[in-house]
């Protein structure tokens, strides 16, 4: 069974996968202080829960946009998995697509995971929205090529940055207001961050495919997406499990490509 790993800035995904399906997915916080030691203490019960244990697992893939994690994610596999993982960004994992932006090297692991696992459930060019600590818009052309993006700031992020600065101003949940002109503080600065934040993806997206000159699809992913999915027909679909989902799709393309190498490559 493959492990898959999506370490984000607030969030680590894991995921099991059979070979057929995903069996389990679980959801922690990004702590970079965090070893590997306890990175198993997290996993073992959790794995436990679902009739599975360490040694069900045979190969493990990592994506992250936490530098400082990696470390031990990687000896999280090498100490409990017995296996030597896959990174997103390593100059031997394969991707098959082309990133065409001025510093390839620079774009998220996870932008790019999810370019992956968009265009193979897609067609045509695309939009990925992907709500996480930021909110980026990334473009996936008809090929499958990452064409590029925007980046803006998360909805909790823009909350917290909202208290941090104002000192007569709370700390507030994102959440829909029942109307736009709120009576109070509170649902006030609601309506602005989620309203505003509707009004952000609308916007960006219409001025995407203005710019771009081609019909596009969008599809929304990431931790808030189905929060502002239901309230906007900018985005038509709804995909949460598209990072997890392009990540198996790597680990099997290396996974082949390997099988095919000459043995003295």
């Amino acid at each position: 069974m493959l492990l898959a790993i999506d370490a984000g800035n607030t969030n680590i995904v894991f995921a099991v996968h059979d070979g057929k399906e995903i069996r389990a997915e679980w959801r922690a916080v990004t702590e970079t202080t965090r070893t590997s030691d306890e990175y198993a203490v997290l996993l073992q019960p959790l794995l436990q829960l679902q009739g599975l244990a360490f040694d069900d697992i045979t190969s493990a893939i990592i994506a992250t946009v936490v530098p400082a994690a990696l470390f031990d994610l990687r000896q999280l596999c090498r100490k409990y998995l017995k296996c030597e993982p896959l990174v997103v960004g390593d100059p031997d994992v394969d991707l098959g697509i082309d990133v065409n932006v001025d510093r390839p090297s620079a774009v998220g692991a996870d932008r790019l995971v999810n370019t992956v696992a968009a265009h193979e459930r897609y067609k045509g060019a695309l939009i990925v929205v992907d709500f996480g600590t930021a909110t980026t818009f990334d473009i996936v052309s008809a090929k499958g090529d990452y064409e590029g993006g925007v980046i803006a700031p998360g909805a909790n992020l823009s909350a917290e940055a909202l208290h941090g600065a104002a000192a007569m101003l709370p700390r507030v949940a994102v959440g829909r207001t029942q109307s736009v002109i709120g009576k109070d503080t509170v649902p006030a600065m609601q309506s602005g961050l989620y309203w505003g934040y509707i009004s952000l993806i609308e916007g960006l997206v219409a001025r995407i495919r203005e710019e771009y000159g081609k019909p596009m699809s969008v599809i929304g992913t990431g931790g808030l997406a189905n929060l502002f999915y239901k309230q906007t027909s900018a985005i038509e679909y709804l995909d949460p499990d598209l990072t997890i989902r392009g990540l198996i799709q790597i680990h099997a393309r290396n996974i082949e490509r390997a099988k095919d190498k000459p043995p003295n490559a």
